[in-house]
């Protein structure tokens, strides 16, 4: 696996720390109603979605947690890339009915599509073949299917959506998962793009459980304050573009 799994390769690194101070607010975010499908989306590119999502599923996964990682963002996907798995069969596939040789699939069986990873206890359902028409089959009740299916297989579901401002994809998740996670990033989110995805995911019903600051630049000292602290802030050990 690739060194963006920081929570798997250091886990007692400050921001790794980190990550479980975000893994714990988002398990008590609901109150009594535990929320089981959470979708992870930005409002553009590089702002660190995918790093993340994958980071807060090892997280989950290190308390005995039972997980499946949805790489939904059909396009472009990368999360096959940070657990060293196949792309396809993914999402797209399974949702399409149609294999990777674009033949179209007899018996649709969705443990064919989840894949095991290096870390106990988490499983991936890569992006798959690249579709036409990521947002119809988004919007298929096959979708809705596949949250309540896999609801009994796992103790929560993370979606990596795609971002929020080119496409439409995630707003259409954030209506039938239990809350939206929005990533941003120092210097580089504009509010204006923020408040315009906050207000597209609420005008469909979606719920916001809160909002990561990404990449903010952050010296030793700072560092072990965050530690100690328990500073809300998300940063990067390394100033790498991340989806």
């Amino acid at each position: 696996m690739k060194k963006e799994l920081i929570t798997y390769h250091n886990p007692k690194s400050p921001i790794s720390e980190i990550f479980r101070t975000l893994r714990t607010n988002i398990q008590f975010m609901a109150g009594d109603k535990k929320i089981r499908v959470l979708l992870v989306t930005s409002t553009f590119p590089e702002e660190g979605k995918s790093w993340t999502s994958s980071n807060l599923a090892v997280t989950f996964a290190q308390i005995g947690k039972k997980v499946i990682l949805i790489d939904a963002d059909m396009r472009k996907g990368i999360q096959h890339g940070i657990f060293d798995v196949q792309r396809s069969p993914g999402l797209s596939n399974y949702l399409s009915e149609i294999d990777s040789n674009g033949n179209e699939e007899k018996v649709v069986d969705i443990t064919n599509y989840i894949q095991e990873t290096e870390v106990d206890n988490l499983h991936i359902i890569p992006a798959g073949t690249v579709p036409p028409n990521p947002s119809e089959l988004l919007m298929s009740s096959k979708m809705s299917e596949l949250l309540e299916q896999l609801k009994q297989m796992c103790d929560i579901v993370i979606i990596d959506g795609s971002p929020c401002g080119l496409v439409t994809d995630s707003v259409i998740l954030s209506r039938i998962v239990d809350s939206t996670l929005i990533i941003t990033a120092h210097k580089q989110t504009k509010k204006d793009a923020l408040s315009t995805i906050v207000r597209n995911i609420q005008n469909v019903g979606g719920k916001i459980c809160g909002i990561v600051f990404n990449k903010v630049p952050m010296f030793t000292k700072q560092y072990k304050e965050s530690y100690y602290y328990g500073s809300k802030t998300i940063s990067k050990e390394k100033k790498d573009d991340k989806k």
